[in-house]
């Protein structure tokens, strides 16, 4: 699916589809950290199962207002030792589908909200 936000002068998913996302024209098909002060970065898990504490510690780190969980092709939710860090920093954390996670990323960055979206983008 193309998505065409409005200019909102943050980096924004611009399509997603199985086993990728495009984010301002670029198709990325790895699991991707992407922010809303800029931040971008390969999120390194290739599946659900790959996940552990030290991946949302990282996100932790980064100080975001909110930190949006695109779980795959379907929602799975993290373990609460893995959010842990978040939560000790009062950060909000959702989770939903990947393709769910893109669509309410673009919105709440459009808002000027810091927030994060941690993307897991499965291979087909």
């Amino acid at each position: 699916m193309k998505i065409h936000p409005d200019n909102i002068g943050v980096q924004s998913i611009s399509g997603y589809g199985p086993g990728w996302i495009s984010v301002s024209g670029e198709r990325l098909c790895t699991s991707v950290v992407i922010g809303s002060r800029g931040e971008r970065f390969e999120w390194n898990c290739n599946r659900f199962e790959d996940l552990g504490a030290a991946h949302f510690e990282l996100l932790a780190e980064l100080n975001p207002e909110l930190v949006i969980f695109g779980s795959g092709n379907r929602i799975r939710f993290p373990r609460p030792d893995w959010i842990k860090p978040l939560i000790e920093r009062q950060t909000g954390v959702e989770t939903m589908d990947t393709q769910a996670a893109c669509r309410t990323y673009n919105i709440l960055a459009a808002e000027g909200r810091t927030v994060l979206v941690a993307l897991l983008i499965e291979s087909t």
